[in-house]
């Protein structure tokens, strides 16, 4: 199948399951822990690898000895890095993530993810050649902005994935198609849901789903709408489950499945991925 762009943020993920959560000033030793690396994009890019799909991740890494593990998880997983900040000495953000193992909640304490931005002309030429879909998280903006432009002028379908407002989101909400949004996100001066989905559709999107965790996702067009409840599923951890649910959404629609059968299937692989701890090992489970 033709492969898709991810352009966005990468982290490194401290994972750690706990019986509950500590209190200030204690001290817990963890159940369990894990390393990977993490971020929006990141995390779609990998589970839309996984799915079967050819992978390119456009990313600001550096030369960091950290950003060793980020390169060669993607190594993995067969990812192609375009990295838009080769010469960075920057320390990757860094996330620890508590995860509650009684009920599958996480608290995530996360360094300064902006700290290296990066300019529109940092972006590869010819990346999105051959490519059937490119999703943008929103961090590192300008190279967001012109990657969706260029893919809109090609008639590439570009997938947004947020999860709060950012600057300059207006503007690259010009250039979406499908808006796919956490119950978090608000526009400015927003005040309820229906509000906020009017609002994208009147932006640029022609599709716009809102996820709400566990509960229903709620999707519309400019001609209908409707709601989707995801399958119900005891949850170990639900530390990435979001950034599965768009690279599997991403994954059908590069395939050519419709948009509702898209949602359907992404709901179904973040649920399968909370039955198991960190963002990694409900792969063994699925195949």
């Amino acid at each position: 199948m033709a492969g898709a762009v991810f352009v966005g943020l990468t982290t490194i993920d401290l994972n750690y399951g706990l019986d509950g959560f500590p209190r200030e000033n204690e001290k817990w030793v963890a159940r369990s822990q894990e390393v990977h690396c993490g971020g929006p994009a990141t995390n779609a890019a990998i589970t839309y690898a996984f799915l079967g799909g050819t992978t390119t991740l456009v990313s600001a890494i550096g030369t960091h000895p950290l950003c060793s593990l980020i390169r060669d998880e993607l190594e993995q997983f067969g990812i192609t890095l375009q990295d838009i900040a080769p010469a960075s000495t920057e320390v990757p953000a860094l996330s620890s993530i508590l995860v509650n193992s009684r009920n599958g909640t996480r608290t995530v304490a996360s360094g300064h993810a902006t700290r290296t931005k990066v300019p529109a002309e940092a972006l590869p030429c010819g990346v999105l050649d051959g490519v059937a879909l490119l999703l943008v998280d929103g961090h590192q903006m300008a190279c967001g902005i012109r990657a969706a432009a260029e893919a809109k002028a090609r008639g590439i379908p570009v997938v947004l994935d947020s999860g709060s407002w950012k600057e300059s989101t207006e503007e690259l909400l010009a250039h979406v198609q499908y808006a796919v949004c956490s119950e978090n996100f608000t526009p400015p001066g927003i005040s309820s849901k229906h509000e906020t989905v009017r609002y994208l559709l009147d932006h640029g999107p022609r599709a716009v789903v809102i996820t709400r965790g566990a509960e229903s996702i709620t999707w519309a067009t400019h001609d209908d709408q409707g709601q989707l409840t995801p399958p119900p599923v005891h949850a170990v951890d639900t530390t990435g489950a979001g950034d599965v649910f768009h690279g599997a959404f991403c994954y059908q629609l590069a395939k050519g499945v419709p948009f509702q059968d898209a949602l359907a299937f992404a709901a179904e692989v973040a649920a399968f991925s909370c039955r198991f701890p960190g963002t990694r090992s409900w792969m063994d489970a699925w195949r």
